[in-house]
């Protein structure tokens, strides 16, 4: 989407705005190896288990956290020199990258949504909404056998539904929901979801675990609507 005839700020050079996304897709897995190093007990099996898995996520984090304030600087950077194709929207480098750092996965989702309102998002596979569905199910499945493990007094199974369930949320669904969103944004005539958009609630989600079924539910029932699938 852009006027004059000026080709997209994403169609020369290096795609910033996809190694964005790239970037953001990897903070939840990291996120989560430290969320698992912080609250599991070492084991003396395996000595420094907990201390190795805080250091990752740490490292992980800052690491990423490097990347999309470079990356943001740089696509910026980009748009700006570009105003007919841009628009109205002119970021502002330095200052999204001094709040980048701070917390970067927010303001690396609102850049994306930003950016999507003017050039829209190139979408990928159509089938993603598949891993939505995934995702919406072994949560639910999560869900139920977290309750029957503490109805039964069952740990193992307790353990194990939410560990899986957490697995599959944190390592798919924030992935699944933004590609499918930018399918369904260049599809659809009826709806148009901002990828962006769906990222950071997909995000918020991770650590309010009712929010993701509710979530998921709604994109599909709005997909199917909007294109006709699932």
């Amino acid at each position: 989407m852009t006027d004059g005839g000026d080709k997209p700020a994403h169609s020369r050079g290096t795609d910033w705005a996809r190694l964005l996304e790239r970037l953001l897709y990897l903070f939840p897995p990291v996120i989560g190896v430290g969320i698992v190093g912080v609250l599991q007990d070492a084991d003396p099996g395996v000595p420094g288990l907990q201390q190795g898995l805080i250091l990752f996520g740490t490292f992980g984090y800052t690491v990423l956290t490097a990347g999309v304030t470079a990356t943001i600087v740089l696509d910026a950077r980009r748009v700006r020199r570009q105003p007919r194709a841009s628009g109205n929207w002119r970021p502002r480098p330095w200052l999204n990258a001094a709040f980048a750092l701070l917390w970067a996965p927010v303001v690396g989702v609102v850049y994306l949504a930003r950016r999507h309102r003017q050039f829209g998002t190139p979408p990928g596979w159509s089938g993603w909404w598949l891993v939505v569905a995934v995702s919406l199910g072994t949560t639910l499945f999560g869900f139920v056998a977290a309750a029957v493990a503490i109805v039964f007094a069952i740990p193992g199974l307790f353990t194990t539904g939410v560990a899986l369930a957490g697995t599959i949320a944190f390592g798919s669904f924030p992935i699944a929901i933004h590609q499918d969103a930018a399918y369904v944004s260049t599809e659809s005539t009826s709806w148009n979801p901002n990828p962006g958009v769906y990222l950071g609630v997909a995000f918020v989600s991770l650590f309010v675990p009712p929010l993701q079924p509710l979530v998921a539910s709604y994109y599909l029932v709005q997909r199917r609507r909007a294109v006709g699938t699932p």
